[in-house]
């Protein structure tokens, strides 16, 4: 029979400490495998921005197997807070998600519900069959130990979470909350300002809240200076930035600095 899986990314997060991340907007097994060789702890995999839809449990398997057996976990985003698509994330292999588009306790609560079999004392709605998680039957203690391996978060992006921010942070084993401040920009009527003083203030409300309800914060990093203070303030999830982005960066390097031709 096979060994009990462990959650490094939670492990991580009930320790106290600060893990950091990268999208992977490339989508791409051979990345997700290559980040983990860098000692990431954890390729995030935004699957409602971009990416193969969040049903397409064959495609979500080529990028889990590409972290399988490393210390390097896959933080998979879904669009909706749909208990049945949480079900099947989570039956595919992922052991790290989080959803978007909250905005009530009673929404998170059923998100959370819905990725255990037992919860707040009585039972779950997480689905029981013998799925890629249980390694098709084969894993020693699946039933016992996935509640334990299993982190499920939301993203905290509109007004409306924002006010209800205390009563969400009181949701039982609510894994974390993710502070999207480009979409809160949007949702509080200025889009694309993440730096506007009411997307600001918004932010720092929930995030001063989850810190002091010892709720796991996560958000984005713009550029090192700006990780290293959230790491300070608090956020123990953090991305540092894209496949994209990294790309981007060193190429226009190369050509900043090749004196070819001139």
């Amino acid at each position: 029979m096979g060994d009990e899986r462990s959650n490094q990314l939670r492990e991580t997060l009930d320790a106290g400490d600060v893990a950091l991340g990268v999208l992977d907007n490339a989508y791409s097994p051979t990345l997700v495998e290559f980040y983990a060789e860098l000692g990431l702890d954890f390729v995030w995999l935004d699957l409602e921005h971009g990416g193969p839809s969040p049903w397409d449990a064959e495609r979500l398997d080529g990028l889990l197997r590409a972290a399988d057996g490393t210390d390097t976990e896959l933080l998979v985003r879904v669009p909706t807070p749909e208990p049945g698509l949480v079900r099947k994330t989570l039956d595919a292999g992922v052991r790290n998600l989080f959803v978007s588009r909250v905005e009530t306790a009673e929404e998170v609560r059923r998100v959370v519900r819905a990725a255990r079999f037992e919860y707040d004392g009585g039972p779950g709605e997480r689905g029981l069959a013998n799925p890629r998680a249980s390694r098709w039957g084969t894993a020693d203690e699946y039933v016992r130990t996935e509640d334990e391996e299993t982190l499920v978060g939301v993203t905290m992006e509109n007004p409306t979470a924002v006010e209800n921010a205390e009563e969400i942070l009181s949701v039982p084993d609510l894994g974390f909350v993710f502070l999207g401040p480009l979409d809160l920009s949007v949702s509080m009527g200025h889009p694309g300002e993440p730096d506007h003083p009411e997307v600001e203030e918004a932010v720092e409300a929930v995030r001063a809240a989850a810190v002091d309800a010892d709720v796991p914060v996560g958000g984005l990093g713009f550029g090192m200076d700006d990780v290293n203070e959230k790491a300070e303030s608090g956020y123990q999830l953090l991305n540092l930035g894209s496949t994209t982005g990294a790309l981007q960066e060193v190429v226009t390097s190369w050509f900043d600095e090749y004196r070819g031709n001139g």
